[in-house]
């Protein structure tokens, strides 16, 4: 396993997987820095994705993992960043593609349309999946506008 410390923020959709996600990591040996949201009181999702991935663009964390109800908002947002390549899984299968064929530095959670035993497999699969380079690589360079 390559990664060894996780950002992962939430709202209040996302909330109810985000302990247990971290509690996973945590066994796992992973650090995690936890932007929260705290509660299940409702919240603005980019509050708490955005500083997710400027830990991810800065360095501060090897990757980031966000959560919301549709795991869409989350997203997006953290796409606005220019170096984050976020991808919205909902499957173990799709998260190990993710990060092996696009670098996927931050995966999305979608709370709502997944298990915890789905979402954990998932955190999973994103954790111990090692990009692939070679022909994505070229595929990945070219994703960025700037």
């Amino acid at each position: 396993m390559s990664i060894f410390s996780i950002a992962i923020g939430c709202d209040h959709a996302g909330f109810p997987y985000k302990d247990l996600v971290i509690e996973y990591l945590q066994q796992k040996g992973v650090a995690v820095n936890d932007h929260g949201t705290h509660s299940l009181d409702s919240v603005d999702y980019p509050d708490f994705i955005h500083p997710v991935a400027e830990d991810v663009e800065t360095k501060c964390t090897d990757v980031g993992i966000i959560l919301c109800g549709s795991g869409n908002g989350a997203a997006m947002t953290a796409n606005k960043h220019q170096a984050i390549r976020a991808a919205l899984c909902w499957t173990d299968e799709l998260a190990r593609l993710a990060r092996q064929h696009n670098d996927a530095n931050v995966l999305s959670i979608p709370v709502r349309f997944v298990s915890k035993e789905v979402a954990l497999a998932m955190v999973e699969a994103f954790i111990e999946t090692d990009f692939e380079g070679g022909r994505h690589q070229r595929r990945v360079d070219k994703m960025m506008c700037c």
